[in-house]
C-alpha cells in the first residue's frame, strides 16, 4: 500500500491503545491520518506526535459527531475503535452505564457512518471494533456482550445498504500488550494464556494486522472476524 489514495484514513479512537498502533502504521505508510478522542488538547498532541491530523469527539454523544468531523474531505479508511469499560450485571444493573454503552457503540458508531457518508469514496471501507465477549460472555458482561452482537448486525445491514462501500468488524481477544490488559496481575495473564493454543496472548500488532487486512483486501466483506489465538476454542 503505497502513500497515494483517493481519501483520508479516520480513526475514531485512535489516541491510546490498538487505534493509535493502527494510527502510526497507516502514518507511516504515507497516509492521510485523521485521529479522533474525547478531549481536544491530549487527541492534538497524540495526532501531532504521529504526523497525523485530530478532532474531538464523543461517541456517547451522538448528537456532536457530525461537528467534529464537519472538516474532513475525502474518506477512503474508516475505523471505529472508541470504547467504554462497563461491568454491569443483571443483579446490580446500572441504566445510566448501560444507556451510556449502547449509545455509544451502536448509535454513535451508525452516527459516524451516517455523518461521512457524502464524503466517502468509492473504495472506502469501514472496520468497527467489537470485542469477544460477544462469545465468551462472564459476569459483568451483560451490556457488553449486547452490544457487541449488535456490531455484528450493524455490520451486515450496512454491507448491504452501502455497497459496493465494505463493512467488516473485528473482535479482539485478549490482548496482552494492551495498556488495559498489561496492567493487569501476572497471574490472570498467565492463566488466560494457559487456555490459549497459541501458548501466549495476541498482540496489538497482531490486532493491526488483521485490521488492516480487513480495510485493504478487496474481497472481503460483511466479516466478523474474531482474533484471539483460538482462545475460543478452550
Amino acid at each position: 500500500m503505497g502513500g497515494v489514495s483517493d481519501g483520508a484514513v479516520l480513526i475514531v479512537g485512535g489516541t491510546s491503545g490498538i487505534g493509535l498502533r493502527l494510527a502510526e502504521t497507516y502514518a507511516g505508510r504515507g497516509r492521510d491520518v485523521v485521529i479522533t478522542g474525547r478531549d481536544r488538547e491530549r487527541a492534538a498532541t497524540v495526532a501531532g506526535s504521529i504526523g497525523a491530523r485530530s478532532c474531538a469527539v464523543d461517541l456517547s454523544e451522538p448528537a456532536r459527531i457530525a461537528s467534529c468531523l464537519a472538516e474532513l474531505g475525502a474518506v477512503e479508511r474508516v475505523v471505529v475503535g472508541a470504547v467504554d469499560r462497563d461491568e454491569n450485571t443483571i443483579a446490580e444493573f446500572d441504566i445510566a452505564a448501560a444507556t451510556k454503552l449502547v449509545t455509544l457503540k451502536l448509535v454513535g458508531y451508525a452516527e459516524v457512518v451516517h455523518t461521512l457518508m457524502p464524503r466517502l469514496t468509492p473504495s472506502a471501507s469501514i472496520l468497527f471494533f467489537g470485542g469477544l465477549a460477544l462469545r465468551r460472555p462472564y459476569p459483568g458482561s451483560t451490556t457488553i456482550t449486547t452490544v457487541n452482537g449488535g456490531v455484528t448486525g450493524l455490520v451486515h445491514t450496512l454491507a448491504v445498504e452501502l455497497a459496493p462501500i465494505r463493512v467488516n468488524a473485528i473482535h479482539p481477544g485478549v490482548v496482552g500488550d494492551s495498556p488495559y490488559w498489561a496492567a493487569k496481575p501476572a497471574a490472570v495473564r498467565d492463566a488466560l494464556v494457559a487456555r490459549t493454543p497459541i501458548g501466549r496472548l495476541a498482540t496489538m500488532d497482531e490486532i493491526v494486522d488483521a485490521s488492516i487486512f480487513l480495510l485493504e483486501n478487496g474481497a472481503v466483506n460483511g466479516v466478523n472476524l474474531d482474533v484471539d489465538g483460538g482462545l475460543l476454542l478452550k
